[in-house]
């Protein structure tokens, strides 16, 4: 495996967004971007990009780690790539997705856990799913000073319960619903909130009712901001793709066919070439040759210069 040489952190970095710019930016008007990241080239690569929050999404669990709902992620495994990600990203708001059973059982461990993400991580903030059940939860973490974000709508932990991948919101109960939910998340103190799956006037109406930024995916545009998973935006995962994400790019067809070349150069003996390769002075490898049993017989001897 070959080695690569340190790398410091991105160079000129903007000034790190915060709490308080997703508020300003709310003020003025302007729209807020957030891209999921996993890992730690990705995370440069979307800081680098200017996006202003990068949640480190439960979503790992599908798009990375191969599972086929979000139900089997572990707080270990979202500390792995948050830290991960936290080292590559030096201006980006760090969300850290709690995961299921994270913080549903009982409000001191949601403390705790909410805690690890920052303490542990360097996360800015967590992100929780449900509405009006977990107000004294949140309540809890943000006297503890940790920043939350809600998550109301589709929510990935309780597709179960929802009865699959299902627009919410589409009665007139459940957008009433959804409205009281959004308004206890602010008065309990969430400083945004993401609105997935919900009919677009409904995304809309909820953004101006509340104070704080929503944080749309598939609730149109009328909301403060956007997240889309970076994984449907590069067009790097086919086992399911929302109506609501857009692929930007199509980069399982450009890595498919750099894997197949690589195998056929390498099949074939193109690859490695001495391009690629590293030489020993003519002098040293006589030296090297020259040693007690270095020396093999036949041709083999010249080779590796």
């Amino acid at each position: 495996m070959s080695t690569r040489p340190e790398s410091d952190s991105q160079p000129n970095p903007r000034p790190r967004t915060t709490v308080l710019t997703f508020a300003e930016k709310r003020r003025k008007g302007e729209p807020i971007t957030m891209l999921t990241a996993y890992d730690y080239p990705t995370a440069r690569a979307v800081d680098a990009a200017g996006i202003d929050a990068i949640l480190v999404g439960d979503s790992l669990a599908m798009v990375v780690l191969g599972h086929p709902n979000t139900l089997s992620v572990t707080m270990d495994e979202m500390l792995h790539h948050a830290k991960a990600v936290k080292r590559g990203a030096t201006s980006s708001l760090l969300v850290g997705d709690m995961p299921f059973m994270s913080y549903q059982a009982d409000a001191a461990e949601a403390v705790r856990n909410a805690g690890r993400f920052l303490q542990e991580a360097g996360m800015d903030a967590v992100k929780l799913e449900g509405g009006r059940e977990y107000v004294e939860t949140i309540r809890h973490i943000t006297r503890a000073g940790i920043p939350v974000q809600g998550h109301i709508g589709l929510t990935p932990q309780s597709v179960n319960a929802l009865g699959g991948w299902r627009v919410q919101g589409r009665t007139a109960s459940d957008a009433r619903a959804l409205l009281d939910d959004a308004l206890a998340l602010e008065d309990a103190g969430c400083f945004s909130v993401v609105l997935e799956s919900l009919p677009y006037r409904l995304g809309s109406y909820i953004t101006e009712r509340l104070t704080i930024p929503t944080i749309g995916i598939g609730a149109g545009p009328g909301t403060s901001g956007q997240v889309l998973v970076i994984h449907d935006v590069l067009g790097l995962y086919d086992r399911f793709t929302p109506r609501f994400a857009k692929r930007y790019a199509d980069l399982a067809d450009v890595q498919a066919r750099a894997i197949a070349a690589y195998r056929d150069e390498v099949a074939s003996g193109q690859f490695p070439t001495r391009e690629h390769a590293y030489a020993i002075p003519d002098e040293e490898w006589a030296r090297f040759l020259d040693t007690p049993g270095a020396r093999l017989a036949g041709p083999a001897e010249g080779q590796g210069r």
